[in-house]
């Protein structure tokens, strides 16, 4: 019996996945005898075909029109679209205008192309070759062009409107692909040469976020809806369990799934009368959805079990020396060229003697400027490190980012309010913060979704109550002046 596979990928354009759709992918799936599948980086569903099912899977796809291709041919046009509704709630970029963008493209990219929100910080911004950020003006966005195989990254000098992303990507792709060493002025020069473009000057720089990864797993109140964020620790999801997931969707009418950057599915407009629904079907399978932060944060190559074993090994120090990893990411390449996306980056070093012992490997650890995951500025930290070294050196580079935080000092700002403040001061107001997902509970507005009335202390709160975003116990939250979290009492933001 041949071992023989073969990975191909399934794009999903910006992540959104129709549940019929995959049902039909997971049934072609099956009877390639395939039990276990992934999804990659840029939001794409991956599977391991069995070389003697390979030519029944291939003409499965071609009789239902399902494209599908070798792993890294067509890398998918990745978005922020997950994110839009549960982490972005303004601004003019809207679900909507994601569909019209995603349906100008009528030829397949065979570069990365990314497509973000610019208040976002959920999806890379710079992982693609040809990189759209939302800009101000409504319809109007930035484009950054990472070279192929390079960190060179070139702004282009005009916001381009809505309407020409495609017909510019497509553009830029060919004269990249036609002349890979070809210069900004000269790229720049040959685009409005062949295209006309609705634009506008560049006239303010772009400004990105300070990174922060939200908590995306497990179940999370939006509005009068759930949201529900799934990850798995080996990044092998089920087929029969994605087969029951589709199947409640489609019976719930709940729409659409999404693929995540992060190798994670996020369902959203859940309805509190079907979560019990979800909690069965979690259950049934042994999904757990309440993994620390710390191991949500790693952006891991495709296909690649030595670089998940360095991430556990990792991991497993983090958690011993109960290390805080909040404001950061980390990356892990295995395979030289790959560009992965992280604050702090692990790189396998190349082996010149090929040695088949691991205990031989070594790897580099770099860190991004200022720490910032966007940046592509790499600057090393320590080169030639061995695997049990790793989980030391990493964590003194993380007491290093919080040491060195551009943020100020609030102890030394106190300090000072304390030396040149002498009237008396009020007495400071105190919240309580889920210590999980950062929701503040006040007492004086209480909790009107769960029928707690304002006024009511939180030493006075039920047993049964859990935050109203993540559904933490009360044992997760903390004490906080309210002061230190700019509240000034009045909701919950």
């Amino acid at each position: 019996m041949s071992r023989y596979t073969q990975t191909v990928s399934i794009n999903f354009t910006g992540g959104i996945i129709s549940p019929g759709h995959l049902l039909t992918i997971l049934d072609i799936t099956v009877a390639a005898r395939v039990s276990k599948v992934q999804f990659g980086l840029r939001q794409q569903l991956l599977i391991e075909v069995p070389g003697k099912y390979y030519d029944q899977f291939e003409a499965a796809c071609r009789r239902e029109q399902i494209p599908f291709y070798a792993h890294g041919i067509a890398p998918n046009i990745t978005s922020s679209y997950p994110a839009a509704g549960i982490f972005i709630n303004d601004g003019w970029l809207t679900e909507g205008i994601y569909k019209d963008i995603f349906a100008l493209f009528d030829y397949i990219p065979g570069m990365k192309v990314n497509i973000c929100d610019n208040r976002q910080t959920f999806t890379p911004f710079f992982s693609g070759h040809i990189n759209w950020i939302a800009a101000g003006p409504a319809h109007y966005w930035y484009l950054f062009i990472r070279f192929p195989k390079s960190s060179r990254l070139f702004a282009w000098p005009d916001l381009i409107y809505t309407n020409h992303i495609a017909q510019v990507s497509q553009c830029v792709e060919a004269l990249l692909a036609a002349t890979p060493d070809i210069d900004n002025e000269r790229l720049y020069a040959a685009v409005i040469a062949q295209l006309e473009y609705t634009s506008k000057p560049v006239t303010t720089e772009l400004e990105l976020p300070m990174f922060h990864l939200p908590y995306y797993e497990g179940f999370n109140r939006h509005e009068n809806h759930y949201w529900l964020g799934i990850y798995r620790r080996d990044q092998e999801f089920s087929v029969a369990f994605l087969r029951n997931l589709c199947n409640i969707c489609l019976e719930t009418k709940t729409g659409q799934i999404y693929a995540t950057s992060w190798k994670s599915l996020i369902i959203k407009n859940i309805a509190p009368e079907h979560r019990r629904l979800w909690d069965y079907v979690l259950g049934k399978y042994g999904i757990n959805v309440r993994h620390a932060a710390n191991e949500l944060n790693w952006y891991v190559e495709d296909n690649s079990e030595d670089a998940l074993i360095i991430k556990r090994h990792i991991i497993r120090h983090f958690d011993n020396a109960d290390v805080r990893t909040y404001g950061l990411c980390f990356s892990i390449r295995i395979n030289p060229g790959n560009n992965c996306f992280g604050s702090i980056i692990i790189s396998k070093q190349e082996d010149k003697f090929k040695s088949r012992l691991k205990g031989h490997h070594r790897y580099d650890i770099s860190y991004t400027q200022d720490f910032n995951p966007n940046s592509g500025t790499l600057l090393v930290y320590r080169a030639g490190v061995a695997k049990e070294h790793l989980g030391p050196y990493i964590t003194s580079l993380c007491r290093e980012f919080y040491e060195n935080s551009a943020l100020t000092d609030p102890l030394i700002t106190y300090v000072a309010g304390q030396q040149t403040v002498t009237a008396a001061k009020p007495v400071e107001k105190i919240v309580h913060q889920c210590v999980r997902c950062l929701t503040i509970y006040d007492e004086t507005v209480g909790d009107p979704d769960q029928a707690i009335a304002p006024g009511t202390t939180f030493e006075q709160l039920p047993d049964t109550y859990l935050c109203s975003l993540c559904d933490a116990p009360l044992y997760n939250f903390a004490m906080v002046p309210a002061t230190s979290l700019g509240w000034l009492g009045g909701g919950q933001d």
